[in-house]
Formats: C-alpha cells, sequence, structure tokens
C-alpha cells in the first residue's frame, strides 16, 4: 500500500475581480466584471461573486454579461499586475510548502505537506494539515488582502474537488476514510475535466 500523502489545492477567489476591489476600494460589495465592455466584441476574463450572483461567469460574450447585470463595473484586464499578485502569493505559498509546490495556473497550484506533519494514520495525517492551511489563508489575508480556499486530500483529484465545491474563502478536508461517501452525492462534473 502506498505512502499516505497530505495534499492541498488552492484556489484564489475570483482572482482579477479581487484584485481590482483591493485595489480600487469602492468597488468593494459591487458586481466587478474584468473584460471587454458590453458595447464591445469581447468576453468576461472574470467576475466578482457579487456579479456571479447575476449569472455572469467567465468566458461568457460581454454583451451577455451586461444584460445580465445591467449595473456590473466593467474593467479591463490587467494582466501584469495580476502576475505581479501571483508571483507574490506563489512566494508566500513556497515558505509552507518548500518546492513541492506545482503552480498550475496564476491563481491555483497544489501543495504537498507530508513531510511538515506528523506520520501516522492517513485521517490523522490531513487532520494534523489543518493549521498549516489555516495559516496559509491568514497569510495571504494579511499580507495580500485577497481570499484563497483550500482542498486537503490524500491526492491531488480529491483536494482539487474539495476547493472547488467550497468558494469563497472555504476550507475542506477530505478524510482518506470518508472520500466514498463525500464523492457519492456529487456529480461526475464534479471531477475536473469532465464536462456535460
Amino acid at each position: 500500500m502506498p505512502a499516505p500523502r497530505v495534499i492541498f489545492h488552492m484556489d484564489m477567489d475570483a482572482f482579477y475581480a479581487s484584485v481590482e476591489q483591493r485595489d480600487r476600494p469602492e468597488w468593494q460589495g459591487k458586481p466587478v466584471i474584468v473584460g471587454a465592455p458590453p458595447d464591445r466584441r469581447g468576453v468576461v476574463c472574470a467576475a466578482s461573486y457579487e456579479a456571479r450572483k447575476f449569472g455572469v461567469r467567465s468566458a461568457m460574450p460581454s454583451v451577455t454579461a451586461g444584460r445580465l447585470c445591467p449595473d456590473g463595473i466593467f474593467v479591463r484586464p490587467r494582466m501584469d499586475a495580476y502576475r505581479d499578485e501571483s508571483r507574490a502569493i506563489m512566494s508566500l505559498v513556497k515558505t509552507f510548502a518548500g518546492e513541492l509546490v506545482q503552480q498550475v495556473s496564476v491563481d491555483e497550484a497544489y501543495l504537498e505537506v507530508t513531510d511538515r506533519v506528523p506520520p501516522g494514520e492517513p485521517d490523522a495525517m490531513l487532520e494534523a494539515a489543518l493549521p498549516i492551511a489555516r495559516e496559509i489563508k491568514e497569510t495571504i489575508k494579511a499580507q495580500r488582502q485577497l481570499t484563497a480556499t483550500i482542498g486537503i486530500a490524500p491526492n491531488k483529484l480529491l483536494a482539487k474537488i474539495a476547493s472547488s465545491n467550497f468558494k469563497p474563502d472555504g476550507l475542506t478536508l477530505i478524510k482518506d476514510s470518508e472520500k466514498t461517501a463525500f464523492l457519492r452525492p456529487l456529480p461526475v462534473g464534479a471531477i475536473h475535466g469532465v464536462g456535460k
């Protein structure tokens, strides 16, 4: 039987839109839509949670987003700012997991923290990682004024599902002994890469 592992999936919450809201405090709590304006041809790159309540989603045509959310604040993407922010966040994350960080996009990464918890039963090791995850979230909030969601699980697939289903600002642990019960009620689309 393979040795137990402790994997985090960290996903920043509505990353581009959250950076814009942080940098423009007057936009806090308002529907911010990063992308082309609604009167131009283009798509939504990101939407704040306030805009998502109206059904606005990334990759949606901006004209549709404008119809769904007429009071939305449309902002041109600032890719350099998001990349700089990403570098700052990932350097913080590496203080907790060393080189065992696999960045998979500008706003998400897998971390292996198996060596940072006492060896033992898989469930005990996963539970021992909770304070580390909380500290990562608190550090990002304190130093970058942004929220992250973290999923903790014995493998990458489950860690991704754990973070994807409980946003924003979530922290979800899937114990090894409870993984079947956790997955059973979820639709097959909950598995990353499986579409309709």
